[in-house]
Parts: C-alpha cells; sequence; structure tokens
C-alpha cells in the first residue's frame, strides 16, 4: 500500500528539496550546444559553394575566350617562339671567354706587382753592391741594358695583343677565318636573304638569319668554299639535306640541297662538287643556305668573301 503524506509531510519534503538546490546538492542536468555544430557545417557548406562558383566561371570563362586560344593567330605566335634558333653553344662560349679574360687579367696584374716588387729589391740590392764595389755596377749595366733589348719585343708582342682585345667578337671571328684559309664562291647567283634580322613574310620562317642565301635553280652544282672534313651529312631538321664541313675552329655549313654527293667523314678539297642546290627542310624556294661559324659562333659570310 502506498504511503499516504499529509499536508504538513508535504510542505517538509519540499523545503528540503529546496534548500538542497540552495546548496547545489542537485546536478545541473547536462545541455549539448547544437548550435555550434550547426555553424560549422553551414560554414562548410558555404565554402563549397564558393569553389564550385569559381570552377565554373573558370570553365564558362575558357569556353568564351576559346576563339582566341585556338586561333591561327596565337598558334603562329607559338610557333615563332618554338622556331626561334637558340645556340646555347654560344652563350656558353661566350660566358667562358669573359670568365677566362677576367681571370687572366687578374693574373697578369699579380704577376706584373711581383714584377715590379722583385726589380725594386734588386735595384736595392745593385745600389748596395754598387757602394761596396765598382765593378759589379759595370756588371749590373751591361745586364740592364741586355733587358732593355730582350724587352722591346715583348713590348710590341704586348700592344698587339691589346689592338686585338680591342676588337668585338664578330671581328675576332672573321679574322680568325680568314687566316684559317681562303674562300671561293660555292656558286653563282644573288642574294635572296643576307645574315641577320629580317622581316619574313612566311610565319614559319625565323627572324635571325644565321646565314646568307644564294637563289639558283634547283640542281645547280654547289662546290666547296674551302678545303676541310665533312663531319655532318644530314636530312633532318629545318635544313633538310644539308653538309657541315670543318676546318680548324671554322665549320661551314650547305644546307636545303636537293642532293649530297659526299658523306660523313669525307675529306674534301677547295672547288669540289659537293651537293646540288633544292628545297628541302624550312625552304620556300629553291636557294643555298650559306653558313659560316667559328667555334659555333655564326660570322657574316659577306664580311669574309664577296658573294
Amino acid at each position: 500500500m502506498e504511503r499516504t503524506m499529509s499536508v504538513e509531510d508535504k510542505i517538509r519534503r519540499a523545503e528540503e528539496i529546496y534548500q538542497r538546490r540552495q546548496e547545489g546538492n542537485v546536478r545541473p542536468t547536462a545541455t549539448v550546444n547544437v548550435s555550434d555544430k550547426k555553424d560549422v557545417k553551414l560554414l562548410k557548406k558555404m565554402i563549397l559553394q564558393i569553389i564550385a562558383c569559381l570552377c565554373i566561371y573558370l570553365i564558362i570563362s575558357t569556353l568564351q575566350n576559346n576563339n582566341y586560344i585556338f586561333s591561327e593567330d596565337f598558334l603562329n605566335k607559338i610557333r615563332e617562339v618554338l622556331s626561334y634558333d637558340t645556340n646555347f653553344v654560344q652563350i656558353y662560349n661566350d660566358i667562358k671567354q669573359t670568365v677566362m679574360s677576367f681571370t687572366g687579367n687578374s693574373q697578369e696584374q699579380n704577376t706584373n706587382d711581383e714584377n715590379i716588387g722583385g726589380a725594386e729589391e734588386n735595384q736595392n740590392e745593385e745600389n748596395v753592391e754598387s757602394e761596396n764595389e765598382k765593378n759589379q755596377e759595370d756588371n749590373a749595366d751591361e745586364i740592364q741594358e741586355q733587358n732593355t733589348t730582350q724587352e722591346i719585343p715583348n713590348a710590341e708582342n704586348q700592344t698587339s695583343v691589346e689592338d686585338n682585345t680591342n676588337l668585338t667578337q664578330e671581328e675576332q671571328d672573321v679574322l680568325t677565318a680568314k687566316n684559317t684559309t681562303n674562300f671561293i664562291k660555292p656558286i653563282e647567283g644573288e642574294i635572296s636573304s643576307k645574315y641577320g634580322l629580317r622581316n619574313p613574310t612566311t610565319q614559319t620562317v625565323p627572324k635571325n638569319h644565321t646565314g646568307v642565301d644564294i637563289k639558283a635553280n634547283q640542281g645547280t652544282v654547289i662546290r666547296s668554299a674551302t678545303e676541310g672534313k665533312v663531319i655532318l651529312s644530314s636530312s633532318e631538321g629545318d635544313y633538310g639535306n644539308h653538309l657541315k664541313i670543318q676546318i680548324g675552329e671554322v665549320s661551314i655549313i650547305y644546307a636545303h640541297c636537293l642532293k649530297l654527293y659526299v658523306k660523313q667523314g669525307d675529306k674534301v678539297i677547295q672547288g669540289q662538287e659537293i651537293a646540288e642546290v633544292g628545297s628541302t627542310g624550312n625552304s620556300t624556294g629553291p636557294h643555298l643556305h650559306f653558313e659560316v661559324r667559328v667555334q659555333e659562333r655564326c660570322v657574316d659570310p659577306e664580311k669574309i668573301l664577296q658573294l
């Protein structure tokens, strides 16, 4: 049977419960902050939506500008950049010569300083000895006269070297080519494109011309401008059928040929028939591309011989 409580017992029980709550004996119920979790989820969802919108915008902008990306003008610019012939060997040689000239000048300056110091010490010793013995003065004078006579040709050689260093790299290369061998015309014909920068009408033709183009009929016989050894006989690349003949530090290239009469490793003499004029490779018509290099640095052929 359930015990029945009187009114006084209920009041007393309520007062006890109130007293315990006031003293903190009753544990508060735990509450979970659900709003924080909802905020984090909303933030992640918003970031994902922003990223999706950016991707959609990039796709739409790419589709709108596809006419420019795949246009002929844009593709021609890419072909022009790819067709530019960068001679890394020439860049390496130029940097190497600059470093060597700098280190050579510093070494010459150090040797000159040492020679000056040694000359001063020798002069002091000669002065001391001249005070003690007069005979040694005469011997010292004779030695100095001999040294001065020997220093005169050395001074002349030094001035000639300084004159060469005052020349530009291209002028030095032209002198090297002329001193290495003599040249003759490989063919008779009109020069259709000179050495250096040009404004071609065809996009595939490079602006920087590394040789001269001599116009001639297809099949015209090409003669070797110098003697030398054939170090390359190839039909690959923009030069088409071409030869590279080496003599000392000088190499000559005959490009866009129809036929090649010699092969790699052959030795040729000046005036020998080596190929025929053609229009192979990156060419717009029958002609001979005649190119001269000194240590793989291109020089103007018209500065070496009259074409």
